[in-house]
């Protein structure tokens, strides 16, 4: 089977994040619920990944890495803990949902919304999101690679167009573990991670790393070790924002996949990047092929079949050919309709892929094409 559907999910893990997943399955405790040797032990080994994270995107300080379960959890704790009535938002029409449906819910408790649109040439429009901005604008909240077509916008320039005062949320789920993020250079104030797609993690893995300026207030109530007195949640970080057991094998996974990152990162960046071409070229010259996508270092590839319908495509791919892809509206929708697009066509390589099966992918394409 040729798995290209990693911007979902990442199909292959590195024999470093098994073994460390493996040995935390094996020898686990409640990290810092306990005061025994082995539960303070854990809690070590999660203040370590904190500490490698924060240092892997450039980040402002260890207890301000928070763990979730998902990109979508720490969205949701970055903008429902930080947006509230009378506050407005500026997006883009190149969201995921997990950014879109948190922000619909905002609009009906009072915050104003406002969505940026594209190019013509499909990229995000950064002189009309900047126009958005008033003196009003809490926080700007964008991705930092679509997850449709892998369009990506120039944070750096982002910050300059903004200014400094409106709080910069960054959608990372596909981005991080395909191109460097300095956020402190960036003047990014909360990065979404997604642990389980470029980051080589297992799923259930997630981070949220946020700046000073940055003080999301509790979406999840419970449980911390900590101040277990006080019948509300403490007013520090991390422990204001981690509720309930964490899952320290999803944890442990995270962070050698970032210390993975930190050895291999340019081949395998380089590796990516020239298999994302090579699809793109050659996509191109089927002339019932359209592509949405341009080379670039998120591994995904975005087109459409004349006369075949998205979700009958990967199917037919999956049945008839063992080629893993996702066709639809990727949780997307307003990206789709800027687009004009009722579903797409998603390939999304990793470095675990090979050249060999992006050969026969195009085969596979060039065989529906013809129908």
């Amino acid at each position: 089977m040729i798995y290209f559907d990693n911007a979902a999910t990442g199909g292959f893990k590195p024999d470093e994040v098994v073994s460390a997943t493996c040995a935390a399955l094996q020898f686990c405790a409640n990290p810092g619920r306990s005061g025994h040797k082995l539960s303070l032990a854990c809690l070590e080994r999660v203040y370590a990944v904190r500490q490698t994270l924060c240092g892997f995107f450039g980040g402002y300080s260890y207890d301000r890495v928070i763990f979730t379960k998902n990109c979508t959890e720490a969205l949701n704790i970055a903008i429902l803990g930080t947006l509230h009535a009378g506050d407005e938002a500026v997006t883009t029409v190149a969201e995921h949902n997990s950014v879109l449906r948190p922000l619909e819910e905002l609009k009906g408790r009072g915050v104003r919304v406002r969505y940026a649109p594209l190019t013509k040439g499909g990229e995000i429009d950064l002189n009309a999101l900047a126009a958005l901005v008033t003196p009003k604008t809490k926080a700007v909240i964008l991705t930092l690679a679509s997850n449709v077509t892998g369009a990506a916008p120039d944070i750096e320039k982002v910050r300059g167009l903004i200014g400094e005062k409106p709080l910069l949320i960054c959608d990372g789920a596909q981005a991080c573990g395909h191109i460097k993020i300095d956020m402190k250079a960036n003047g990014i104030d909360a990065l979404a991670v997604a642990g389980h797609k470029g980051m080589l993690g297992i799923q259930g893995s997630g981070a949220l790393v946020f700046s000073e300026r940055f003080n999301p207030s509790p979406v999840l109530f419970g449980g911390t070790g900590s101040e277990s007195y006080n019948l509300k949640m403490p007013d520090f970080y991390p422990d204001a924002l981690e509720s309930g057991t964490l899952s320290y094998p999803a944890i442990i996974s995270l962070g050698e996949g970032a210390m993975y990152l930190m050895e291999n990162f340019d081949k395998d960046a380089s590796k990516t990047q020239e298999m994302t071409a090579f699809l793109c070229e050659n996509l191109m010259k089927i002339s019932a092929v359209k592509l949405y996508s341009k080379p670039n270092p998120f591994g995904l590839v975005t087109f459409s079949i004349d006369n075949m319908q998205s979700e009958l495509a990967a199917f037919t791919l999956s049945e008839e050919f063992s080629i893993c892809v996702r066709g639809g509206l990727h949780c997307a929708p307003k990206m789709h309709e800027a687009l004009g697009s009722e579903g797409l066509i998603r390939a999304s390589v990793s470095p675990f892929n090979s050249f060999d099966e992006c050969e026969a992918f195009i085969k596979a394409v060039q065989s529906l094409a013809t129908r």
